[in-house]
């Protein structure tokens, strides 16, 4: 609503300065053309006596045609232009005719009537010239007049064709920011998302293998229930710190707060060991020990992937042994690979991949590549490749 209304605003101050400009270049033609017949007292000599009735008609007509110079520019001034041939009172609305053809039609049509007009005033002089003044200066101020007008006419229109252009290039711009906002607000939503699934999920999968056997343990000590249920409020505990640790990220200012990185994957490992999933770690770099520094990108892009990886071992393939690989060296690529052997029995999927799309956005925006599918021996594979500068 606003838009429409400062538009229509501008439209409207637009249409009065117009109606303004019109009033100002009628009363200038007006004005030109009562000094033309306040000079002029006797028609020429030699000139019949109708001739200075059909001047100032001619004359007052031209001026009454103005109104009509913004429908039919070119006609009018042409019509005027030859007009200029017998009367002196129409030289004002002639101007005034040139200069709208200058600043709304084109420059061709400009030079067109500017070349009819200028000739017509001189057939004019030559016919009956002028007493007081010399004949070449005469001309030269008629030549120069039709030269300012005509250049008036051309700044007008240049610089209305300037501001026209600068309010595109604000309204392109506008609508460029109102995009690159919008496009902003999606990847802030799908950096939330990642994050939500990444953590959460991870947590929530550990809930559920502990609460699974609290559920299918009938016959077990008191004590090994207790420990178990020990284990489920401590993983949902855990989870609400990571969610607030999350949300902490997303609204805390860039680098106050840093996610965790490839360090904390030895935790990722015992915790999994802890919920019964068998993981080998096989670290030939030393980069989880802090042997050798990984860059921060890099470094959390494997945090995730192993995960990732191990989340979806315990929601998809219960029961399999885990093998988590890391290679490389600096200079090269880091190699890290999170491999499950076949699940104890069949599983049924309902993911819907996004932790892999996720994962492979976090490897995209880092330069790698990702790989995952099925093993030879029938297990599952997701491999990253990733760039370690020096």
């Amino acid at each position: 609503m606003s838009g429409s209304t400062g538009t229509q605003g501008c439209v409207d101050r637009g249409a009065t300065r117009g109606r303004l400009g019109d009033l100002v270049l009628f009363g200038l033609a007006v004005a030109l053309g009562l000094v033309t017949v306040a000079q002029q007292g006797d028609h020429p000599p030699g000139a019949p006596a109708w001739l200075l009735y059909a001047d100032r008609v001619t004359g007052l007509l031209g001026c009454l045609a103005l109104w009509w110079r913004r429908r039919f520019p070119v006609r009018i001034a042409l019509v005027l232009a030859v007009a200029s041939l017998y009367s002196d009172a129409v030289s004002g609305a002639a101007v005034v005719g040139l200069l709208t053809v200058a600043v709304h039609r084109s420059t061709r049509e400009t030079a067109l009537v500017c070349a009819v007009s200028l000739t017509a005033v001189s057939v004019h002089q030559w016919v009956w010239p002028e007493p007081l003044a010399p004949p070449v200066t005469v001309f030269t101020i008629l030549g120069l007049g039709h030269l300012a007008t005509v250049a008036l006419g051309l700044s007008v229109r240049n610089r209305r064709a300037l501001v026209t252009s600068l309010r595109e290039r604000a309204a392109a711009a506008e609508v460029e920011a109102r995009l690159r906002a919008e496009r902003s607000e999606q990847e802030a939503r799908g950096v939330l998302a990642r994050e939500m699934h990444d953590v959460l999920g991870h947590r929530l999968s550990l809930l559920s293998v502990h609460a699974g056997a609290l559920a299918y343990s009938r016959d077990v000590a008191a004590e090994d229930v207790a420990r178990a249920a020990e284990v489920v409020r401590e993983n949902a505990h855990r989870a609400l710190q990571d969610l607030r640790e999350v949300i902490g990220v997303l609204q805390a200012p860039e680098g106050e707060l840093l996610p965790p990185g490839v360090t904390e994957v030895l935790e990722l490992i015992e915790e999994a060991r802890e919920a019964g999933t068998p993981v080998e770690l096989r670290d030939g770099v030393g980069v989880t020990t802090g042997d050798r520094s990984l860059p921060e990108p890099q470094g959390r892009t494997v945090y995730r992937l192993v995960q990732e990886g191990l989340t979806n071992v315990r929601k998809h393939a219960p029961g399999s042994s885990v093998v988590v690989l890391i290679e490389g060296r600096p200079g090269d690529d880091v190699v890290a690979e999170v491999a499950n052997t076949p699940p104890a029995h069949a599983t049924r999927s309902d993911g819907a991949g996004a932790g892999l799309r996720g994962l492979a956005e976090r490897v995209r925006l880092v330069s790698g590549r990702l790989d995952h599918g099925p093993t030879d021996a029938g297990g599952w594979r997701v491999r990253i490749r990733l760039p370690w500068p020096l």
